[in-house]
Formats: C-alpha cells, structure tokens, sequence
C-alpha cells in the first residue's frame, strides 16, 4: 500500500509553481534551409544561360527562394530562404527548372509556380510498344504530325503542354487532362490514324465544355 497522504503533501500547489521567461534566443524558431540541385542537360544550358533573368526572376520573387547556376556541375541550385513563406515552394521551383530543363517554354513551366493542381509525366515511346527503326520513326511522325498540327491539336483539346524529345514524351498539365492527351498518344503510338485521334479529341472537348458550363 502507498501512503497518498504523504505524497501529496510533498507536490507544491499550483500557485507556488512559477517558471523565468525564455530567453530571446531560445524564442526564436529558425527554420533549416533546404536546398535541391536540378541537373541540366547538356543541350539546354545554352537556353538556360539565354532565359536565366526570366528563370531566375519567378523563383525569388514569386517562391521566396535562392537560386544559382552551377556551371561546373551543369545544374541549377535553388534554397529555401526565411523569406520562403509556402511549405511547397521549394518544390514547386524545383518542378519549374525542371520542366525548362526537358524543353518547355519560359511562359508554360512558370505556371507550376502559379498554380497547385499542375504535374509533369514523362513516358518513353517503347513504354507503350517496342519498336525499332522505320516502325519508330513513323510513330513519332504519328504524334507530332505534319507541322506539328497532331501535337497541337493535341495539346489545344486536352488543355496541356507536350514536348517531344526523340522517344521521350513529356506532358505538363492537370491530372485529369494528362491522362487525356496520354490516351490519345498511346493510341496513335500503337497504330490509330489521326483523323480518329482528332475525333475522340472533339467528343472529349464538348464534354469537358459541357462540365465546365
């Protein structure tokens, strides 16, 4: 048995407990920089170098954040700073030097700071199907079409951006829209004839008229 009466008697009341102030230092919570190096390829410094104010300026003023060029290791170091005040920032500008770096346009990869819902996917062509020589190169004259009309077609009726690097193909958009311009690049990589491409495209476009009405 435990003598409570004792105990008790040992505990202070509440009214004599009383505690110093913090110290000034010890009130001040600093948040730890975190920093991520985005690799640039080889045949995209050369751009990069080109579009670097409109890069550089975004990240700092928009994001919050540090950035520079890192020419020896050819890639872009960006840091979160005290003036970084979204969580997601870093991530953010990480996304956007990165779609630069796959070849999007300036104006495209800075909406990725804008806006929250927007991602990247990336796929390779042999992703879908295996081919090899003439088979290869008519799939992706397929996909971007003469011109480049079946690629805008594409990117205007699914509301997303597409670049195409030899077999890569990289889409920039909602998750929703992705997946559309997605089905619409695997069906003309296995075979589909553009003219039914264009009408799967137009009765997904009134569709989405539709839901956005």
């Amino acid at each position: 048995m435990i003598d409570t009466t004792t105990a008790d008697a040992v505990l202070p009341s509440t009214a004599e407990l009383s505690f110093p102030p913090l110290p000034a230092s010890a009130q001040v919570t600093t948040k730890r920089a975190e920093t991520r190096r985005i690799a640039i390829p080889p045949h995209r410094m050369t751009p990069l170098k080109k579009e670097w104010i409109n890069i550089f300026t975004p990240l700092t003023e928009m994001a919050g954040l540090q950035v520079r060029m890192n020419v020896m290791r050819k890639a872009v170091e960006i840091r979160s700073t005290k003036h970084t005040k979204e969580v997601g920032a870093l991530q953010r500008g990480a996304d956007f030097v990165k779609a630069y770096a796959l070849g999007f346009d300036v104006n495209d990869a800075v909406a990725l700071l804008r806006l929250d819902d927007l991602y990247l996917d990336s796929f390779e062509i042999k992703d879908v199907k295996t081919l090899h020589g003439d088979h290869l190169s008519r799939a992706i004259g397929r996909i971007a079409g003469q011109d480049g009309k079946t690629k805008f077609t594409i990117e205007n009726a699914s509301r997303t951006r597409i670049v195409l690097a030899e077999t890569k193909i990289h889409i920039l958009g909602t998750f929703q829209n992705i997946k559309i311009a997605r089905d619409a690049i695997v069906s003309l990589i296995l075979g589909s004839p553009p003219g039914k491409v264009y009408a799967n495209l137009r009765t997904i476009g009134a569709r989405l008229k539709q839901r956005a009405i």
